[in-house]
């Protein structure tokens, strides 16, 4: 399973909605743009040139979240 995979089953069993998409910018460069969510919460939307990146920076985000619900 590769990696930005293993990310995703992660969020994914841990109830999180997952959605991800590449684009193309004016400069001919692919840009990833993946989102995460739970059924009923804040949404975290991030985006990078490389797809890995895009899900790590995605998975940062949700545990810095779920980190600060806790204090």
């Amino acid at each position: 399973m590769r990696d930005w995979k293993i990310i995703a089953d992660r969020l994914s069993k841990a109830g999180w909605s997952l959605g991800w998409v590449s684009a193309i910018d004016c400069e001919g460069r692919t840009m990833w743009i993946v989102d995460a969510h739970p059924d009923k919460g804040k949404r975290f939307v991030v985006h990078s040139d490389e797809k890995l990146t895009a899900f790590a920076e995605l998975e940062r985000a949700v545990c810095i979240h779920l980190l600060s619900e806790q204090c």
